[in-house]
């Protein structure tokens, strides 16, 4: 995996607040980061649809069969769920890095998590590979032809 340069900003902010969030465009690497990064978090993904269908119609029964912490990739699938979050947060608001949520960089899910989870989570945004990223991890072959991939990772 390549570094990124925002790994340390969110390793530091599991132990200031108990829900972190990652946003960023599609395929940027937001899962693999916080799944490398936080390998002992049970890893729950929205886009699987029975996964979906229980964090939709029975949070209390997601919670029970998804142990804390967790990693809940592509939040933006069940947006109600942050209220659910938040919930499970104010029950005991000592307890920080319980939840690392990941989601698609949209306005609209950045201003639901701000609301629902104010004062509960740090919000980052991951974008695609920076240049220096690209350059530390020495995969830099030909300026032109990562400009025409578009510095995704993969």
């Amino acid at each position: 995996m390549i570094e990124r340069i925002i790994a340390d900003k969110i390793e530091k902010s599991i132990s200031q607040v108990p829900v972190v969030t990652v946003l960023g465009p599609h395929q940027a690497g937001k899962t693999t980061l916080v799944r490398e990064l936080f390998p002992d978090y049970t890893y729950v993904n929205l886009e699987d649809k029975a996964t979906r269908e229980l964090a939709e119609n029975d949070y209390i029964g997601f919670f029970k069969r998804y142990s804390e912490p967790m990693i809940i990739d592509e939040v933006q699938r069940v947006p109600e769920l942050l209220s659910a979050i938040q919930v499970k947060v104010d029950e005991d608001r000592r307890k920080n890095g319980r939840f690392i949520l990941t989601g698609s960089h949209q306005p609209r899910l950045r201003e639901a998590v701000a609301q629902s989870l104010a004062g509960r989570t740090t919000i980052h945004t991951l974008l695609p590979l920076s240049l220096e990223e690209i350059v530390k991890s020495g995969k830099l072959e030909d300026l032109d032809e990562n400009i025409i991939r578009g510095f995704m990772p993969e």
